[in-house]
Order: structure tokens, then sequence, then C-alpha cells
């Protein structure tokens, strides 16, 4: 998400002017100066905020069609799938459709000597010093041998508010939902989470 894009979902910021011509609009006398008006306005405006948090859940936000992969698919079905659905990362199910891992290009960087970071220039640096490409070590690996285990995952329930806490707290860019049956039904991504703020502003 660009600098553009959040400056677009900032909450707007009250003047002194603003204030005033607000409250010669409104019927009757209004005892209260335009600082009290902008403190009681913050104020309510964090507490709306919080409700919504709460209120919006993964149902609400979610993109309902979830590209999977399997986990015993080879890793260029793999690289394939996301480079032609545009997508950094991807669910990894088992012979069931039950999800049992993640896969995305942090996983590939990491393998491809990135680091813990998974930095892409990291990647370019180790090229330039090695002989041959750094991927084809890869070549016959499946999904399996290097998606992320156990996946991160929550219910359609799970609260907007819940859902960016864990995506800070496990440093993850999205969070599949699953029905009962541990089945995806859907995905949540940051791009979702950072749209659903711009509703709440």
């Amino acid at each position: 998400m660009n600098a553009a894009n959040l400056r677009e979902c900032a909450p707007v910021d009250i003047s002194d002017e603003d204030v005033m011509a607000a409250m010669k609009t409104m019927q009757g006398y209004i005892d209260i100066t335009p600082a009290d008006f902008r403190e009681v306005y913050r104020v309510a405006y964090a507490l709306a905020q919080e409700r919504m948090l709460n209120a919006l859940k993964a149902a609400d936000i979610m993109t309902p069609t979830v590209h999977v992969l399997d986990a015993d698919a080879d890793l260029i079905a793999a690289a394939t799938l996301l480079a032609d659905k545009g997508i950094s990362g991807a669910p990894v199910t088992d012979s069931d459709g039950r999800i049992v891992g993640v896969i995305s290009e942090k996983d590939f960087l990491r393998r491809m000597g990135a680091g813990p970071g998974g930095s892409f220039m990291r990647v370019i640096a180790h090229c330039l010093k090695s002989k041959g490409c750094v991927a084809t070590p890869m070549a016959g690996r499946t999904v399996r041998d290097i998606m992320t285990a156990p996946p991160i995952t929550a219910a359609a329930d799970i609260s907007i508010g819940a859902i960016s806490a864990l995506l800070m707290e496990k440093n993850i860019n999205r969070l599949p939902i699953l029905d009962a049956a541990g089945k995806p039904v859907g995905i949540v991504t940051r791009s979702d989470l950072v749209n659903s703020f711009c509703m709440l502003g």
C-alpha cells in the first residue's frame, strides 16, 4: 500500500473554522468551545473506530476466492501459479483439502539465500557471488519441502482488530479463513485489512 493510499484512508483534521461553521448550522444555542467540541469528536471517533474494529469480521472483508496449492505439487507449479495469479503467497492443502501450511515468496527467497529477512536484494547479491542460479537446488522439490507450517489460520467470525494484531504479531501478510472442517472459505491479506480501515475513516 503506497503513501497516497494511506493518505486517502487518514481521518480529516478538523479546524476551529470547521467547528464554528458546524456549530452555526445547528439549531439553538450550543454552550461549548471549539476546543471542547474537537475533544468530544476525537473521543467519539476513537470509540466508533474501536466499535467498528470489533464489529467488522473476516467474513465482511475476506477475498472468497482462495488459490491453493497441493502440498505434493512441485515448486515449478507453485511458482507458476503465484506468478500467473499475481499473488505473493497461497495456502497449502493436503489430499482432504485441509490447510497444512502456507507458501510464499519469503519461503522461496529463504531457500535462495535471502536469510531470515527474505530480502530479494540479498538473493541478487548471493547470485552474483555464486556460479549458476541459486534456485536450481530447488528443482524436483515439492511445496511441502519449503512451506511454512503449521499455518496460522482463523475462523470467519474473527474481528478485523484481532486480524490486525495477529498479522503484526506473527509478521505474516495473509490469513487463511477456514470453515469448521478446516477447509478454506476465504483469505484476508494486508491489503484487505487496509481497505477495511478505509471503510472506518
